[in-house]
């Protein structure tokens, strides 16, 4: 549980009210939610779907950061009266609006990547 009174959580405030770039930060950062932006921003996906996409990801991680992500309001959860119900997941207009910052970061990771070595000890391809 969280506590909104820390410091931290002041600190956090004070750099998403006052910085465009940390508020996107605290918006796409963490572990899944890049994939997660990712495969959205490639079209709509139903649950299972996107669950099977992003290897590694256990489900109930994968619902909360869906959760996180429509309170942000860069993501719509459609859900089909329909039995069994049917879940689907995109972007909302706001959320499209991230498609040049995510391709972005994507096309700097790949360049990051072939040419700096990884915590790993992977060699970047600049360094064989």
């Amino acid at each position: 549980m969280r506590k909104f009174t820390s410091t931290n959580a002041f600190n956090e405030k004070l750099i998403n009210d006052s910085c465009g770039m940390g508020r996107a930060l605290n918006i796409v950062g963490g572990r899944w939610k890049p994939a997660i932006l990712y495969k959205l921003h490639n079209g709509t996906m139903r649950y299972g779907e996107l669950r099977k996409s992003i290897e590694g990801i256990s489900e109930r991680m994968l619902v909360a950061q869906l959760r996180e992500l429509e309170q942000d309001q860069v993501i719509e959860r459609i859900v089909y009266p329909e039995v069994p119900p049917r879940v689907e997941y995109r972007m909302t207009e706001l959320g499209k609006t991230m498609g040049p910052m995510l391709e972005a970061m994507s096309e700097w990771g790949d360049i990051h990547r072939a040419n700096v070595a990884d915590k790993y000890g992977n060699p970047g391809d600049g360094e064989k």
